[in-house]
C-alpha cells in the first residue's frame, strides 16, 4: 500500500522510512533513524498482489556503550613500568 504502519505509542513516525522513493519498484526495504532500546521488536513486511506475503524480522536493540574512563599507575621513566588501566559501566 506504499506506506509504513508504525503501531500505536511507537514513536517511530518521524524516525522510519522507505530507502527508495517508491516502494513498488521491488525494494521496500526501510531506515529506521536514531535507534532507542525501545524500538527493539519484531517488523513485519506485508506485500500485497495476487496474494499476501509476509516476513517477520526480530530486532534487539542494545545500549550504546558507555566511554571508557582510562587512566596509568606509575612514574613515565625511559625504561620503567607503568600499568594501563580502563573502566567501562
Amino acid at each position: 500500500d506504499h506506506h509504513v504502519n508504525y503501531g500505536s505509542g511507537s514513536g517511530l513516525q518521524d524516525r522510519v522510512a522507505f530507502v527508495q522513493n517508491d516502494p513498488s519498484q521491488y525494494d521496500a526495504s526501510i531506515r529506521l533513524a536514531d535507534l532507542q532500546v525501545s524500538d527493539t521488536g519484531t517488523y513485519q513486511c506485508r506485500v500485497k498482489k495476487n496474494t499476501v506475503a509476509v516476513h517477520e524480522v526480530i530486532v534487539t536493540v542494545q545500549e550504546k556503550p558507555v566511554t571508557p574512563q582510562c587512566w596509568t599507575e606509575g612514574e613515565l621513566i625511559e625504561g620503567g613500568s607503568i600499568l594501563l588501566r580502563c573502566y567501562s559501566r
